[in-house]
């Protein structure tokens, strides 16, 4: 399997990155032999990824990075580079290359301080790999100084270092660092593959794997999740019930405190798993007595955990937040699709008798103005607007 199976619906990428790959690897090969090193190139040492959610940024970095360590014997012979079963494929893909380094967060932001951290790193020669690789699947988290502290790295890269940057968009990048890469741009992949992919890696029903696909637009994750976990399935239904259920003030109240406190569950239901171990990890590496007694002068460490697990529940909780808003938008998105007879396919087939309701009753201006109120609730809270706030604020705009 090449490493590039699990890119879906992205042959243009796939190719430039194919293309980068056996650039790269001609560059090392000259430069251990001592040979001049080729003229043109198409590898360069900074990579932007953007699509939408869904479309397979951190996954097309990572098999960028997979076929940039490749050592596979077949590349003498002219094979590809990215076979995906040689050690450097390998150990890239399930992220323990010692040349690799994945930065992935959980809080809201990525800071300074992380960012001088993997700036130190990049300066290092490769360990026994080809490249020293950086891959930041949450580039859009860099915080304005953190990006500043990214940018001269980027401007003056080691010779061996190669930066791979994931954001939704070019926009949630500092200007002076994406005119310093290479721009890549992913779409959403179609929804037959999306389904295609379910059947054959994961054993998935091919019924179930494209009302999944159908349903999330192609996201391969999230319809991963909704095929295959129930309590998923059952947050969508009952975030797909609330177009319903605001004919009044009061319902509209309830369903805001409803869609708030099941994302608050999700965000208790994560930090129950995690931070427990988290925790008790830390205390036997702080030296902790029997009993819990910590050693003196480790209040500070264990300070700064339980600060970085409370960021980490907000962002669960937005993200929670975040995906059933992105469901209501897609619900209303069908709605207006049936009022102006688009040919479009609809995404909620499940609740097509609610969609046909909501459509007979209300005109497309109405629909718009409603989809502008879920979008709206989207960006107060990126501002960090009160999550019932922003909720209580939309579920009264559906009202009108």
């Amino acid at each position: 399997m090449a490493v590039w199976d699990d890119l879906v619906g992205q042959a243009k990428v796939e190719e430039q990155l194919a293309a980068a790959a056996r650039d790269a690897d001609a560059l090392v090969t000259a430069h251990a032999a001592g040979g001049p090193e080729p003229d043109a190139s198409k590898m360069t040492h900074a990579w932007l990824f953007t699509g939408p959610p869904g479309s397979g940024r951190a996954t097309a970095a990572r098999a960028f990075a997979a076929a940039l360590q490749c050592v596979s014997p077949d590349r003498a012979l002219g094979g590809a580079p990215g076979c995906g079963f040689c050690d450097g494929c390998h150990t890239t893909l399930v992220g323990t290359h010692a040349d690799v380094e994945i930065v992935r967060t959980d809080l809201l932001s990525i800071g300074v301080k992380e960012t001088r951290a993997l700036v130190r790193r990049a300066q290092l020669s490769p360990a026994g790999g080809r490249w020293q690789v950086i891959v930041l699947e949450d580039a859009d988290r860099l915080t304005e100084g953190a990006g500043n502290v990214l940018l001269k790295a980027v401007e003056e890269p080691a010779p061996r270092t190669v930066w791979l940057l994931c954001a939704p968009s070019l926009e949630d990048v500092l200007p002076t660092i994406r005119s310093r890469c290479r721009h890549l741009t992913l779409r959403t992949p179609p929804v037959e593959a999306v389904a295609d992919v379910l059947v054959r890696r994961d054993g998935i029903d091919p019924e179930a794997a494209y009302i999944a696909a159908r349903a999330t637009q192609g996201h391969i994750d999230r319809a991963r999740r909704l095929a295959t976990d129930e309590r998923a399935r059952a947050r969508r239904a009952v975030v797909l019930k609330l177009p319903l259920r605001v004919e009044d003030i009061g319902g509209c109240l309830k369903a805001a405190q409803e869609l708030v406190d099941a994302a608050a569950e999700d965000a208790k239901q994560v930090a129950e798993e995690v931070d427990v171990k988290e925790t008790e990890d830390l205390k036997a590496a702080l030296g902790a007595a029997q009993g819990g007694r910590m050693p003196r002068g480790t209040a500070g460490a264990m300070k700064e955990l339980e600060e970085r697990q409370k960021r980490r529940r907000t962002r669960t909780q937005r993200d929670s937040l975040d995906l059933a808003l992105t469901d209501l938008t897609g619900f209303y998105r069908d709605v207006l699709a049936l009022q102006l007879r688009s040919r479009t396919a609809l995404a909620n087939t499940d609740v097509r008798d609610a969609l046909e309701r909501i459509a007979g009753d209300t005109s497309p201006e109405r629909t718009l103005r409603r989809i502008e109120a879920v979008l709206a609730c989207r960006e107060a809270l990126d501002r960090n607007v009160a999550p019932l706030l922003a909720v209580e604020a939309m579920t009264m705009a559906l009202r009108d």
